[in-house]
């Protein structure tokens, strides 16, 4: 399995270039409750570029990746030892990823450089 960071999932939105190698996980990519709430927020504060007017419920409905919600108790104990991050969106979904022994799909050059290579794939 594959767990989608947030850029990930903006990215295979645009169906940006380097998002192409997810293509290949079809049936595969699982996106946490985490990244609708960073979607909403960077939303909210006009961080955001989308190309649909509520780009959470785009992410919900889309059928290229399923909804994955493990229990918050579990992240939330894995987040506490990621100390070097002080994004707490990156904290949650990086956990997520660990506590499902997930790789976890993204761009960020921090996550990359601090989690395992094995438990990453680079965008």
């Amino acid at each position: 399995m594959i767990l989608l960071d947030t850029n990930a999932v903006i990215l295979m939105n645009r169906r940006h270039r380097r998002a192409r190698i997810l293509d290949r996980y079809a049936g595969a990519l699982r996106f946490s409750p985490v990244v609708l709430l960073e979607l909403r927020f960077l939303e909210e504060y006009g961080r955001g570029r989308f190309r649909t007017r509520d780009p959470v419920l785009a992410v919900r409905e889309d059928p290229r990746w399923t909804y994955d919600d493990p229990p918050l108790g579990d992240v939330a104990e894995r987040a506490l030892d990621l100390s070097w991050t002080r994004d707490p969106f990156d904290r949650l979904i990086a956990a997520h990823a660990l506590v499902r022994r997930w790789r976890l799909a993204t761009s960020d050059a921090t996550m990359l450089e601090r989690l395992p290579a094995s438990a990453t794939l680079e965008l």
